[in-house]
Parts: C-alpha cells; sequence; structure tokens
C-alpha cells in the first residue's frame, strides 16, 4: 500500500503553500506546524516531509526551532526536513535538530562532488535526492533559478553513490490540485528501480492516490489538498494504519 507523507511547508515559523514554487503566491493556514504534526500522528502518520522555505530562499536552514519542537513530540518515527541545507554544518545542525532524513537539492546541482560524500558518509537511507523539475529541467534556490540538468543526469550521478531515495516534484503541479504527473514517476521507477521514488506535485483527491497505489507507486507527498479539505485526516488514517 502507499505511503502518504503529509507536507508542512514553512515560512516564518508558520504553515504555508506556495502555487508553482512562486512565493508571491502564498497562502498562510491558521494551524501552526506543530498542530498540524500532532493531528498527522494522530492520524497514524509515519513519515512527515517538512519544507524550511526561508532556508531555501536564504541558502541556509531558518526554521529548525520548528523541526527541534516537532521532533520533541516523539510522536512520527520519520521526519525528513528539506530547504537551504548547503554545508556540511548546515547537515549536521538538521540531523541534531531531529530530522531522520536531509533532501537535498541545490547542493547536488551546484556541488555533486559535496553531495557525493555525504551520500558516502550518511547513506542513503538519510540523504534524499530532491529534485524539481520546471520544463524538464532541475530547479534550485527554491525553485528560484533553473539548472541545464535533467533528472536523469541527477540520478545518474548519484545512483553509483547510493542514492537510494528521491522526491520528484513537478513544480507545474505544485500548489495546483490539477493532479499528479502519473508518466513520470512510471518512467522513474522503470528505469531506476534501485531507486524509491516519491510522487509530489498536483495531488487534489484521494482517487489520485488510489490511481497511484494502483499503479504500485510506493510514496506520495500531500500538502495542499489537506489543507484545503479535499483529503480529510480519516482518509489519510485508512492508509496509514
Amino acid at each position: 500500500m502507499i505511503q502518504i507523507i503529509p507536507a508542512i511547508d514553512i515560512i516564518g515559523g508558520q504553515c504555508v503553500r506556495l502555487s508553482q514554487g512562486d512565493y508571491a503566491r502564498k497562502t498562510v493556514y491558521t494551524r501552526s506546524p506543530v498542530d498540524m504534526a500532532r493531528l498527522y500522528a494522530g492520524a497514524g502518520v509515519k513519515r512527515l516531509h517538512l519544507v524550511d522555505l526561508d532556508g531555501a530562499k536564504a541558502g541556509a536552514p531558518r526554521n529548525l526551532s520548528t523541526l527541534r519542537e516537532i521532533a520533541s513530540l516523539d510522536l512520527i518515527p520519520e521526519i525528513e526536513w528539506g530547504g537551504g541545507i548547503k554545508t556540511g554544518a548546515d547537515l549536521r545542525e538538521v540531523f541534531d535538530a531531529g530530522a531522520s532524513h536531509a533532501v537535498i537539492g541545490s547542493v547536488a546541482v551546484r556541488e555533486p562532488r559535496l553531495m557525493e560524500q555525504w551520500l558516502s558518509e550518511f547513506g542513503g537511507h538519510r540523504i534524499v535526492l530532491g529534485a524539481d523539475l520546471r520544463d524538464g529541467k532541475v530547479a534550485v534556490s527554491g525553485w528560484l533559478e533553473d539548472s541545464d540538468l535533467s533528472i536523469d543526469d541527477i540520478l545518474n550521478r548519484f545512483i553509483p553513490f547510493g542514492l537510494r531515495e528521491a522526491i520528484v516534484t513537478d513544480i507545474s503541479k505544485d500548489g495546483m490540485l490539477s493532479g499528479p504527473s502519473t508518466d513520470l514517476y512510471l518512467h522513474l521507477a522503470e528505469t531506476y528501480p534501485s531507486v524509491t521514488f516519491t510522487v509530489s506535485g498536483g495531488i487534489s483527491s484521494m482517487e489520485d492516490i488510489r490511481r497511484l497505489d494502483e499503479l504500485r507507486l510506493p510514496r506520495v507527498i500531500v500538502g495542499k489538498a489537506i489543507y484545503e479539505n479535499r483529503i480529510s485526516l480519516s482518509e489519510i488514517s485508512q492508509y496509514a494504519r
């Protein structure tokens, strides 16, 4: 059964969602990240996806106090954290604050040797590739800049160094509630069987998730559809348990 991973995107300690990665198209939600984490834990969620959008923009983690508070609840076994991890010191801070997994995006594009080093040092069970795609190319710096690299370029570089997990987001779908890019994930799963891919972007309903489950895709991140009450905690609980 597919694993549902709720996303909490953070700006200034608040839960937010962006549309297509645009910081100017931001929706702020009333519940705090910690309150949301408690709700997800109550629904049986075993893995949480936290994104430090301030950190992604600034190039260094900015909301680690929120990570510490959520981790200190000791309610959710796995917390993956992304946003602003650029140095070894940043990475250790994130792990020390309680993250079980670090999602690495910009470094994988700009400093691939550092990414290789981290994979060798911490292992593919803790270092997760975060690849955000716009028009087939990987975007970096909180989706503010585009690179010339494709997802295949990135995967082929890091799989030999132990890469085992990747979160691939279609930016055109993110926050739009228009359904996921299913063909993309099926292609990736078939082409790179040693990597566990997480679907990210576009989930609008449980029907989307059931379809992904039927296709035997292993994981999916859900964000806006929960905040907009298109997917309920009780529905998530049915899968989580």
